[in-house]
């Protein structure tokens, strides 16, 4: 059995207030004899006013967000899924990266969000990640203490053929860090993230946003943990920020994949 740390945040425009509570966060999970933490989407920044945030996105050498959380790492001895950073590339666009952290500080792994968050919500809610983000276009996987990690950001869930190469990558637990909107995370959020348990036969940890934010959004919460059978091992809720663990068990992955092997029957299907 391994132990996990999820963090659920309501992060703000203060990129150094942000990272204070990622590096509480990191003493907290480390203290609580977690092996990895996992934190949301955008953990150091979440502004939609693009211009007010632009000072606050740079490049990866120079966050000092990223710098804190590796710190942090390194004094814990505990590994971090950073859930995401908005960084600036070399050709200026920006990304939404995760990276993953390892108990000596090092990036593990990088990984840019594919698909962009480009709706128009019957609620009135309007969003255009694509008109300041640039998409990624690699799977990522890696090997930590907890098995091996296949990463995602938020509106990713949707899109099942990238949940299908996590699969055939043999993933034990895929991360969806998120800031999922209040009328799309009542009505789906823990609908995908059980699918996503269930398709890969793998966990789920998907540390979200939630609460009012000082940018005048509102994130749905419920951080989740999610086994392989789609049981649900831990939902934190939509109500407030905080810290909580779960065990991930490699036993029960073997199992689950030994009763239904969805991933060996596979089949590729003809055009």
């Amino acid at each position: 059995m391994s132990r996990v740390a999820v963090l659920q945040m309501t992060s703000g425009i203060d990129p150094a207030a942000n990272a204070a509570t990622l590096v509480s966060a990191i003493d907290e999970a480390a203290r609580g004899g977690a092996a990895m933490l996992f934190t949301p989407e955008m953990s150091s920044l979440i502004d939609r006013d693009r211009a007010r945030a632009a000072p606050n996105i740079v490049a990866e050498a120079d966050d000092r967000v990223l710098a804190a959380v590796r710190e942090a790492a390194t004094r814990a001895g505990i590994w971090v899924a950073l859930g995401s950073l908005a960084v600036k590339r070399e050709d200026g666009r920006w990304a939404n990266r995760a990276f993953v952290i390892d108990a000596a500080g090092e990036i593990a792994a990088r990984y840019d969000k594919i698909h962009m968050f480009d709706v128009d919500l019957a609620s009135g809610e309007s969003w255009r990640e694509s008109s300041a983000y640039a998409p990624g276009d690699k799977v990522v996987t890696v090997e930590t203490p907890v098995g091996r990690l296949g990463l995602t950001i938020c509106y990713d869930i949707r899109f099942p053929a990238l949940f299908e190469a996590l699969g055939r990558a043999q993933c034990d637990i895929i991360a969806i860090p998120a800031a999922f909107t209040v009328p799309t995370g009542k009505a789906h959020w823990h609908l995908l993230q059980r699918a996503r348990a269930i398709e890969a036969s793998a966990y789920v940890v998907a540390a979200a946003q939630v609460g009012k934010h000082q940018d005048g959004r509102s994130t749905y919460g419920h951080s989740l943990v999610v086994d392989p059978w789609g049981d649900v091992a831990l939902d934190m809720g939509g109500e407030a920020a905080g810290l909580a663990f779960a065990e991930i068990d490699p036993a029960r992955i073997v199992e689950i994949r030994q009763q239904l092997p969805s991933l060996a029957n596979r089949r590729e299907i003809p055009n």
